[in-house]
C-alpha cells in the first residue's frame, strides 16, 4: 500500500506546483511619503514564461495590518491558485501594498491623505504607475478591480468613488466606512488612531453616496459594487447603511451577509468570491 500511495502523492504535489503561481516581495521609494514601501504582488502561473499583459486586483489589508496579511492571514495564493486552475478566474497580478504598521498609536496608518501621510496621492500617482509598468499590467479601468477588508474595505470603496475612471469592480469586504465619536483630546496629544479616525470620517463613503449629484451617480453606476459583511460584524450596520443608500441612488450593488464576524476565516471565504466576481468584471 505504501509503494502505492508514494506515487500518487508525488504525482498530486507535482500537479499542483504545475499549476500555481508564485508571491514576490517589493518595496517602491516614496517622494510623496518620504517612506520606503512594501509590498506583495501575486503572479499567476507562466508569468515569467509569457510576454502578454494582465489584468490586476488591488487588495488592501486592514487596521493592525500590512503587506504580508493577505497571504500569511488570509491564504490568498492558495486561493487564487485554486481559482485560476479551475477557470472561475483568468489569470491576474494581484497587488497587496502597506498602508501603515502594526502599530496604529506610533505610525500613521490609512489610505487617504492626512498631514504627514499623504498615501491616496501616493497611491495613484507614484505606486499604481511603477507597479502597473513593471508587472506588465493592462493599465486601464476595464482590467483594473480594487478590494479590501475593514480599513482596506473603506479604502477600496472611496478610492472607487474618488476615480470611477480607473476601476472595473469594487468588492468590499466588512467595510469600515465612517466614524463617530472623534476624541479632540486624542488630536490635541498628536495620536495617530485620531488621525486615521478623522481621516475615515472625512472620506465617508456614505456620505458620499448622499450627497452624489446626478453626473457622480452616473459615473458610479460604471462600476459594479459588491459589499460583504458577516452577520456578528460591528460594521454591519455601516454596511447595510451604505447599501442602502446605493439602492436609493439607484446603483447596483450585490449585497452579502453571511454567517461570522471580523475575522480572517471570513475574509478567507470572501476572497473565494471575490476574484471571480473581479475576473468577471473585466473586460473581454
Amino acid at each position: 500500500m505504501k509503494k502505492i500511495l508514494l506515487p500518487l502523492i508525488l504525482l498530486a504535489c507535482s500537479v499542483v506546483g504545475a499549476n500555481a503561481g508564485k508571491i514576490v516581495t517589493d518595496s517602491i521609494k516614496s517622494n510623496i511619503l518620504n517612506f520606503t514601501i512594501k509590498y506583495n504582488v501575486y503572479l499567476p502561473d507562466g508569468f515569467d514564461q509569457s510576454n502578454e499583459q494582465y489584468p490586476v486586483v488591488y487588495l488592501l489589508h486592514g487596521m493592525y495590518g500590512a503587506y504580508e496579511d493577505w497571504d500569511k492571514m488570509g491564504r490568498m495564493k492558495l486561493v487564487a491558485d485554486e481559482q485560476i486552475k479551475s477557470g472561475e478566474s483568468c489569470p491576474m497580478v494581484i497587488v497587496m501594498p502597506t498602508a501603515g504598521d502594526y502599530d496604529i498609536y506610533k505610525v500613521q496608518n490609512g489610505y487617504f491623505n492626512v498631514p504627514g501621510w499623504r498615501y491616496e496621492d501616493f497611491f495613484f500617482q507614484e505606486f499604481m504607475p511603477e507597479v502597473e509598468k513593471k508587472y506588465r499590467i493592462k493599465g486601464d479601468k476595464g482590467h483594473r478591480s480594487i478590494m479590501g477588508l475593514s480599513m482596506g474595505g473603506g479604502g477600496c470603496t472611496v478610492y472607487c468613488q474618488k476615480h470611477p475612471d480607473m476601476f472595473s469592480s469594487c468588492y468590499a469586504m466588512s467595510a469600515w466606512l465612517d466614524t463617530e465619536n472623534l476624541n479632540e483630546e486624542k488630536a490635541r496629544q498628536g495620536n495617530m488612531l485620531y488621525m486615521l479616525n478623522r481621516s475615515v470620517r472625512e472620506n465617508s463613503a456614505i456620505a458620499f453616496v448622499e450627497k452624489a449629484d446626478e453626473n457622480t451617480v452616473k459615473n458610479l453606476r460604471s462600476i459594479k459594487w459588491f459589499i460583504d459583511c458577516g452577520d456578528e460584524d460591528h460594521l454591519l450596520d455601516q454596511n447595510v447603511l451604505f447599501y442602502q443608500k446605493m439602492r436609493d441612488k439607484k446603483i447596483k450593488a450585490e449585497f452579502r451577509v453571511r454567517n461570522s464576524g471580523h475575522n480572517w476565516e471570513y475574509w478567507h471565504t470572501a476572497l473565494k468570491l471575490a476574484l471571480p466576481f473581479a475576473s468577471r468584471n473585466f473586460s473581454k
